[in-house]
């Protein structure tokens, strides 16, 4: 993979902001031939530095529960379990860390009923050694 040069972090910048943008449109805002943006795109999906698209959805007044959930991997599992924890449509982002804990879980529940199931859920999963969650109460 070769490295990312200040266009390819560009276009990157671009899809964050907005990831339907029409290629002619990002072309647009960065100054290039919209054949430059495509090629560039390609070789980004090619090489799997870019791996896909998401969609991110504006949430509701009504949260739900929102927590942190720290959880210690077995070994070598890591890979298989960051696999299976993105089924879990109530986890809003995953993160691998260093130090005691391995991934960090952003969780979001619609009451204290699904909270308690997906935690049951994520813990059973062979490979989790331990976990410790903390729910949010309220942003600073």
């Amino acid at each position: 993979m070769q490295p990312l040069d200040q266009l390819d972090r560009r276009i990157i910048a671009a899809l964050r902001g907005d990831a339907r943008a029409p290629i002619a449109k990002i072309a647009g805002a960065l100054q290039v031939s919209r054949a430059t943006v495509q090629a560039r795109l390609d070789r980004l999906l090619a090489s799997g530095m870019i791996l896909g698209f998401t969609v991110r959805v504006q949430e509701t007044g009504d949260e739900g529960l929102r927590a942190i959930m720290m959880i210690e991997v077995a070994g070598r599992s890591t890979s298989a379990i960051i696999r299976r924890l993105r089924s879990f449509p109530e986890l809003r982002a995953l993160h691998t860390t260093n130090g005691a804990w391995d991934l960090v879980a952003e969780i979001h529940a619609e009451d204290l009923r699904s909270f308690d199931r997906i935690l049951r859920e994520i813990r059973s999963i062979d490979g989790i050694l331990n976990s410790e969650t903390s729910i949010l109460l309220s942003s600073a």
